[in-house]
């Protein structure tokens, strides 16, 4: 198994556009039910990424009786900033003058 990268796939993302509307913590459920009013999209599929998401430190959890509540852990300007940075250096070996031209 390759290991997971740092970045965000598009999913990911979608899902933490989910938890940054909102203002208190959120759940799976949440989570799922905003996807799912969308997409056709399974319960373990958003309760995996998620998790994923925690270990690489775009989400917060605590745990509330049974359920996981989640929280940014990165504020969404702080998220967006590291994507263009990233993307700029892949894809312009760092240099934004060709993106802006």
């Amino acid at each position: 198994m390759r290991p997971k990268s740092p970045t965000l796939t598009a999913n990911e993302l979608e899902m933490m556009k989910i938890v940054w509307q909102h203002d208190a913590a959120v759940t799976v459920r949440d989570v799922y039910e905003a996807l799912r009013a969308r997409r056709t999209i399974a319960y373990t599929t958003v309760m995996t990424s998620m998790k994923t998401l925690e270990q690489k430190g775009y989400l917060k959890a605590t745990q509330h009786d049974r359920a996981y509540l989640y929280q940014p852990a990165k504020p969404r300007q702080q998220v967006i900033k590291a994507m263009v940075r990233e993307f700029v250096d892949r894809v312009f070996n760092g240099s934004a003058q060709p993106l802006v031209t």
